[in-house]
């Protein structure tokens, strides 16, 4: 697809049609990352939108404990002559 690049008051912009954004999953918030001559739009939603369900999901299957739990209570060389409070 060609488009132009039109002025918006003091900016410039694109048009983008509404069929493009719908198939995008694009939103109001998105993220631009620009590079090798390229703008990227992505959506915010997307990145982190079930993020909710899987964490749920992990504690009803109990996979969100510490595999090595005493990994916690066991002090090193470091912990007890570096670091310092």
């Amino acid at each position: 697809m060609i488009t132009k690049v039109v002025k918006i008051g003091n900016s410039r912009g694109i048009r983008i049609p509404k069929s493009v954004i719908q198939d995008s999953g694009l939103t109001d918030d998105v993220e631009l990352e620009i590079g090798d001559g390229q703008i990227i739009i992505k959506s915010l939603t997307t990145n982190r939108s079930n993020w909710d369900s899987a964490f749920k999901k992990m504690a009803k299957n109990k996979d969100d404990v510490l595999m090595e739990p005493q990994s916690l209570y066991k002090a090193t060389s470091w912990d007890k002559e570096e670091w310092v409070w």
